[in-house]
């Protein structure tokens, strides 16, 4: 499936230490990402690509991107961080979390691959 005329928001960002494709970053510095390391994180999109520590990758701030999954996650699940930088499914009453997508392709399994559809550049929380 695709969407016609949309294109993804990205940037290219230096990793701080080495990113795993296809999950959460946050920015530690001025153009650095680090991975997501908390549940509380405020992420700036998902990386595209495995990069190493000091490597350049590219980062999907706002569009529809593939995103490791927590657990398994259902079509229309509203998601953040895990602590581990992969996608987790939070209620939107819970204020402590950052929810920055939703559910498009669900999978079957914690750590399958899910489609989302992010806004990473108006995260907030409800607090």
């Amino acid at each position: 499936m695709s969407v016609e005329g949309a294109q993804p928001v990205s940037w290219s960002f230096v990793a701080g230490s080495a990113l795993t494709a296809y999950t959460f970053v946050k920015l530690s510095a001025a153009n650095t990402v680090v991975p997501c390391s908390g549940t509380t994180d405020k992420p700036i999109g998902v990386v595209q690509e495995a990069v190493a520590s000091g490597g350049t990758g590219k980062v999907c701030i706002v569009g529809i991107t593939k995103i490791e999954g927590d657990a398994d996650l259902a079509y229309g699940d509203n998601i953040g961080t895990s602590a581990d930088a992969q996608a987790a499914a939070y209620t939107v009453s819970d204020t402590t979390k950052h929810i920055v997508g939703i559910v498009l392709i669900d999978n079957a399994a914690a750590g399958g691959m899910i489609t989302a559809a992010i806004n990473c550049a108006n995260s907030r929380t409800l607090a």
